[in-house]
């Protein structure tokens, strides 16, 4: 071989040498592309399972509240227990610690994984999360404002056939100025139907001035408070249930709110209709999605606050509307649960509960039976004889 087929040969293999580089390149640089795009895939995949998840916090946890605050009380009770607690041996925790602390408890009995997982991952990761629960919770509540915009002007246009209605889209017709709407939300001590009264709320006269220091009348049966009795029908204002049924179980079931819980169970009907005819999984509702299976103290809250926004001229969604703070009423509601004072009152919160559960999921106890009275029921009870039979029979002579 001469000397110019020499380099010849030569650069044909320092070209295949530098293709063979190029694509070895290529096939790293995709390699890499393809796994910062799984791990980009993976991260997006991880906030909106957070932000789902989130979704429950307005509803059933606080409705103010940040996450940040439910931990730091947890976290401040944690080493306060860690210290010698005799220093000041009449401590005890502010109203609104104790409200905080069973905040946590019920966040952490929404979101089981919480606790852990923020414990384990890093600090900037841990941000993240909390910053797509807000998100998630945020925009739950919004939805929910939304949807009950519509739905109580329907409900209040078929029960009280105002003239003319409540517009299911535009709220500057709501509030005192609507009778309909002022009636539902005129103070539980107050008379709507006194026109010194009315004329008196729409000019915010002295000693009738609406503030969270008084329940609504659509908190009550019938729209309408015992003054001698005040407790007697509070909660369970037919438009507080059907906004209830709406948020956790869905706009059509808040079409029957009567009777006492009597109906088909609604869990096991959600059980036996997960899948439609043709076979396509049907949606689940909120209180399905949460495992949800009780009426709780703060999800009552929660609705009540809603409803009240709804029948209001409030456009957008607040903390205070004039007089009204609804981050005090909210606090009031979850107080007169949480915070019964005494072994009666409790009873009697633990009774209205009771009543909500029937009247939103029916009336299938079966998880709440005690073990003790499981041991005494004819199956088990037949267990126990047959086998003290079985062994009076081998010791017998």
């Amino acid at each position: 071989m001469d000397q110019q087929g020499e380099c010849n040969g030569n650069s044909q293999a320092a070209d295949a040498s530098a293709q063979a580089r190029q694509k070895r390149r290529i096939a790293q640089l995709e390699a890499k592309l393809e796994a910062l795009e799984s791990g980009r895939a993976a991260k997006e995949r991880q906030s909106n399972y957070f932000m789902a998840q989130g979704r429950a916090i307005r509803r059933v946890v606080t409705l103010f509240d940040n996450v940040e605050d439910l931990v730091t009380e947890n976290d401040r009770r944690y080493e306060d227990d860690d210290e010698d607690t005799s220093v000041d041996a009449d401590y005890s925790p502010s109203d609104s610690q104790d409200r905080l602390q069973i905040g946590y408890v019920c966040l952490t009995n929404t979101l089981p994984w919480f606790h852990k997982r923020g414990a384990e991952i890093a600090y900037d990761d841990y941000l993240q999360l909390l910053k797509m629960l807000r998100l998630g919770a945020d925009g739950a509540r919004g939805d929910d404002t939304s949807k009950l915009k519509s739905l109580v002007a329907e409900w209040v246009n078929r029960e009280f056939k105002p003239d003319p209605p409540v517009d299911p889209d535009d709220k500057h017709t709501r509030g005192f100025t609507n009778d309909a709407c002022g009636k539902l939300l005129c103070p539980a001590e107050l008379d709507w139907n006194d026109p010194l009264v009315k004329a008196g709320i729409r000019d915010r006269s002295d000693g009738h001035i609406v503030t969270d220091l008084s329940f609504p009348a659509y908190l009550y049966d019938k729209y309408t408070a015992c003054p001698d009795d005040l407790e007697e029908g509070l909660f369970k204002g037919r438009i507080l249930i059907q906004a209830y049924k709406a948020v956790f179980t869905s706009p059509s079931s808040a079409k029957d709110v009567e009777g006492d819980g009597d109906g088909a169970d609604i869990i096991e009907n959600n059980r036996r209709t997960r899948r439609s005819s043709s076979g396509v999984k049907v949606k689940k509702h909120v209180a399905q999605i949460i495992n949800m299976k009780k009426v709780t103290p703060r999800s009552i809250a929660y609705i009540a606050c809603q409803v009240r926004f709804a029948l209001s001229s409030v456009t957008s969604w607040r903390s205070v509307d004039g007089d009204f703070d609804y981050i005090q009423f909210w606090r009031t509601i979850v107080d007169f649960f949480e915070k019964a004072p005494g072994r009666e009152a409790r009873r009697r919160t633990d009774k209205l509960l009771e009543w909500w559960t029937r009247k939103v999921f029916g009336r299938n106890h079966r998880e709440d039976i005690s073990n003790a009275a499981k041991a005494n029921m004819s199956v088990n009870a037949l267990t126990r004889q047959r086998a003290r039979r079985d062994d009076a029979a081998f010791d017998s002579p």
